[in-house]
């Protein structure tokens, strides 16, 4: 890889930060929050601000990954969009951010196919309330959910000499097996045909140095890691991976639903999503967050997720999993609330995960069942 954004496009993102004023020398440290200081104390000081900018960009946009597994481009981005309000150059932030990050992440492309009718706005005026054992559910639900950092290898051993590590999102379906993408353990930079793909033994290799980390709510508190020792299952084209833990951490697994979701015109479902957005502590996407449309292999919903949110469980109310998140699909025309919206997120059925599981490592598949009937 040698770039996230074309020069087009980061001419774009400084024409936007220089309408906004964040060019301003005194903002620069508000930008960099979050991006490591040995990293960005060594980029060059220029005397005017939109060359710093452009200087800074132009550094950051070659940089696949820090040594901590961290994307600066990635974080300076998020920074932008939080300091930014006006409709225009924010669109400019976030279009970017939603590029580095799928490309930091490895997720795949998710064809648009034809063009999709609009939400029904009828939708907005129906009672949102939830019984308050919604939250506790959703509390139990979380523990449930890990931070997955996963260390790239080329050749039996770790690639040089950007070998950090990337991030995803994993949850429990049997005491101690953990399912998360494909793509994820892939451990590759890039989107489509720019996206290389791990050789079989990297792959295995990758897995057996992957960690998750539960119970990250919080940077305030440090949880210990927990190691993972094999690649039991996976697919790369429904986009899941099965890991087995060196440990079962004690806690219950997500329950998946019994059926495949499906969405007829007029219903209003809604699904939740846990996540860890770009490795960082664990946030929930609650409930206004409808399914678009669902087919036989698809969930398609109006979620907010970043990258780093691969491979996180798709819930309904009842906290059952109906989905694995795995990317984001563009989109025309579509209303959501009243807005456009540019695209929907995208989630593999897990009856079709499952039915897969039992065709290709029936033993994985049952130790799964098993779990989830007791």
């Amino acid at each position: 890889m040698t770039s996230y954004l074309s020069p087009d496009e980061i001419q774009q993102v400084l024409d936007a930060t220089l309408e906004t004023g964040l060019a301003d020398p005194a903002l620069r440290s508000l930008l960099f929050d979050g991006i490591m200081l040995r990293y960005h104390s060594t980029l060059p000081r220029l005397p005017a601000p939109g060359q710093q900018v452009h200087a800074d960009l132009n550094a950051m946009n070659r940089v696949e990954r820090l040594v901590d597994g961290s994307v600066p481009l990635e974080i300076w981005l998020r920074n932008a969009v939080a300091q930014t309000t006006e409709a225009a150059p924010l669109a400019v932030f976030q279009r970017a951010l939603d590029d580095v990050a799928r490309q930091a992440g490895g997720e795949p492309d998710v064809l648009s196919g034809a063009p999709a009718p609009e939400t029904k706005e009828e939708i907005v005026h129906r009672d949102d309330t939830v019984p308050v054992g919604f939250l506790r559910g959703g509390e139990l639900a979380a523990t449930a959910v890990a931070r997955i950092k996963v260390p790239p290898y080329e050749g039996g051993a770790p690639l040089q000499p950007n070998g950090f590590p990337h991030s995803g999102t994993g949850w429990l379906v049997a005491p101690s097996l953990l399912i998360t993408n494909h793509h994820v353990v892939n451990a590759r930079t890039g989107t489509g045909a720019q996206r290389p793909a791990a050789e079989p033994d990297d792959l295995r290799l990758q897995a057996q140095h992957a960690h998750a980390r539960f119970d990250y709510d919080t940077d305030d508190v440090e949880t210990e890691e927990t190691a993972i020792t094999e690649l039991v299952a996976a697919d790369a084209q429904l986009d899941y991976a099965v890991l087995r833990l060196a440990a079962a951490p004690g806690r219950p697994v997500l329950h998946l639903a019994n059926k495949a979701l499906s969405l007829v015109d007029g219903d209003y479902v809604a699904v939740n999503i846990i996540q860890h957005p770009g490795g960082l502590s664990k946030r929930v996407a609650l409930r206004n967050n409808l399914v678009y449309e669902a087919d036989e292999h698809d969930v398609r919903y109006f979620t907010d997720t970043r990258g780093g949110s691969s491979g996180s469980p798709v819930l309904t109310d009842d906290w059952q999993v109906v989905a694995l998140h795995r990317g984001t699909r563009r989109v025309e025309n579509v209303m959501f609330q009243g807005r456009t919206t540019a695209f929907v997120n995208v989630g593999t059925q897990m009856d079709v995960v499952m039915r897969h599981l039992e065709a290709t490592t029936p033993g994985v598949h049952a130790e799964i069942a098993t779990a989830q009937h007791n």
